[in-house]
């Protein structure tokens, strides 16, 4: 699915990543989302490295990096600020100090917490289909609520999430994938076989669910740096077409453009017409978009 692309698993300040990489040219780091893996850049890493070296890893917790025990209490393992730092373990051990970085769901929260914490190392944002957690969470509703069952789920104390969604983690997966797709046939039957393999490990599992109770860190974190504006370009493309879970990501009161635009000062982007993996829905409308903004941006 990565033709060209080399495998190679770096430690990262003690944990391992586990990291597909090809091309030449600018540097790319293209980070996932939940609840899947780096094999969801399969349609479009392929291309975007025939202009750059693309980077797709695995973040701490997912795919075939490591889980690390975590603690009920303390939340700083899974939080984004030590996922961003593995990542720039990563492309620093590949050699690049500076970067193009394109997120998809955790993929973009951990993000935006590297351009706040390293923004000499971010030549561009791309934020596909995410509205900044502490946003999300002040201006929470009940539709963002039904669409984000799955945060409140995994928040809960341990084991009582991890225990629901392992004894039937295929059932759990499929409602996921079909409650945020919009775009029929878009998971290749590879990806898919990927996806659940990962998703079935009972370590998965407990690391996933202790990234998702790292948002109470997480939100720390933003409270302490909310003024600070992104000094990188930002690219936002959103899921126009989410009929299953209307509010998705901004609830009744939010509006994607609007709420990045406070967060960074160059911020340009629209709605694609698909659901939530945009990656996998509409990898050539995210082409069009992405590849002439990183030229731009890459001068």
């Amino acid at each position: 699915m990565f033709p060209g692309f080399a495998q190679t698993r770096i430690d990262a300040g003690g944990c391992g990543i586990q990291v597909r990489h090809g091309g030449s040219g600018p540097a790319v780091l293209l980070l996932h989302g939940y609840p899947q893996s780096h094999v969801e850049w399969h349609k479009v890493a392929p291309r975007l490295a025939e202009h750059f070296t693309v980077v797709c890893p695995d973040l701490r917790g997912y795919g075939d990096s490591d889980k690390p025990p975590s603690s009920s209490v303390d939340h700083s393992t899974y939080c984004k600020r030590t996922s961003a730092e593995d990542q720039v373990g990563v492309m620093r051990a590949l050699g690049f100090e500076r970067f193009h970085l394109v997120g998809h769901d955790r993929g973009v929260r951990v993000g935006l917490r590297m351009a706040l914490d390293h923004p000499e190392k971010i030549l561009s944002l791309t934020n596909l289909d995410v509205v900044p957690s502490k946003d999300a969470f002040e201006h929470m509703d009940a539709s963002l609520s039904f669409s984000w069952f799955h945060w409140h789920l995994m928040r809960q104390p341990y084991p009582f999430p991890e225990t629901l969604i392992a004894n039937n983690a295929k059932l759990f997966l499929d409602f996921l994938l079909d409650q945020w797709t919009a775009v029929p046939g878009a998971f290749d039957e590879r990806a898919y076989a990927e996806y659940l393999r990962c998703f079935s490990d009972p370590d998965t599992i407990r690391a996933m669910c202790a990234d998702y109770r790292a948002v109470e860190l997480d939100l720390e974190h933003d409270r302490g740096d909310s003024e600070v504006k992104l000094s990188c370009p930002v690219l936002v493309l959103r899921a126009g077409r989410m009929p299953k879970r209307p509010g998705w990501q901004t609830g009744a009161s939010l509006d994607m453009l609007s709420v990045w635009r406070a967060r960074a000062h160059d911020v340009r982007g629209r709605a694609l017409d698909c659901g939530h993996f945009i990656p996998e829905e509409a990898p050539e409308e995210l082409l069009s978009e992405l590849l002439p903004f990183l030229a731009e941006v890459s001068h």
